[in-house]
C-alpha cells in the first residue's frame, strides 16, 4: 500500500482535515498521527505498528536510545476517521506544523504527511533540484 500525490485541503474550525478517497480507503476507521520534519505524519494502525516494532529492534540493540521510543509514544495520537472521512488534528500537533486554514496532505510512500503548504513549495523546490541531480547523474533512481 503506497501513498503517492498531494492534495490540497482545508481544516474546518474544530481543526480537522478530509482525507482524500484515494488515501482514506486504505485507513480502518483509526489513523495514527506523530510529529515529523516540519509536517505531521498520518499512519494506518499497521504502519504504525511496523515503525514501532523496528524502533523497538534498534532500541535493543543499541542504535536507537530509548527516548526516542518514548518521545514517539507520548507525541503520536490515534484519531478515529469519521463516516465523512475527516480526521481531526490536535491543537498541538497543528501548532508544530504551522497549519492555520490551508494544509497540503502528500503521499509519503509508507504514510501520509500534512504540510503547511508555505514549507513544503520552500522544502519541495530544494528536494525537485536534488531528486533530478540523483535521477539523470544515476540514470535512474
Amino acid at each position: 500500500m503506497l501513498f503517492v500525490g498531494t492534495h490540497e485541503h482545508s481544516l474546518d474550525e474544530k481543526g480537522r482535515v478530509v482525507l482524500p478517497a484515494k488515501f482514506r480507503s486504505r485507513f480502518s476507521a483509526e489513523a495514527f498521527i506523530s510529529p515529523a520534519a516540519n509536517c505531521i505524519a498520518i499512519y494506518t494502525p499497521e504502519a504504525f505498528a511496523e515503525m514501532v516494532s523496528r524502533l523497538q529492534v534498534q532500541v535493543q540493540e543499541g542504535s536507537v536510545e530509548p527516548k526516542v521510543l518514548r518521545r514517539l509514544a507520548a507525541s503520536s495520537d490515534e484519531q478515529r476517521i469519521d463516516s465523512q472521512g475527516r480526521l481531526s488534528i490536535p491543537q498541538r500537533l497543528r501548532d508544530f506544523a504551522s497549519l492555520e486554514n490551508e494544509a497540503l496532505l502528500c503521499g509519503a510512500i509508507t504514510h501520509i504527511e500534512i504540510w503547511n503548504p508555505d514549507d513544503w513549495e520552500g522544502m519541495a523546490e530544494d528536494l525537485d533540484r536534488s531528486l533530478a541531480d540523483t535521477f539523470w547523474q544515476g540514470g535512474g533512481i
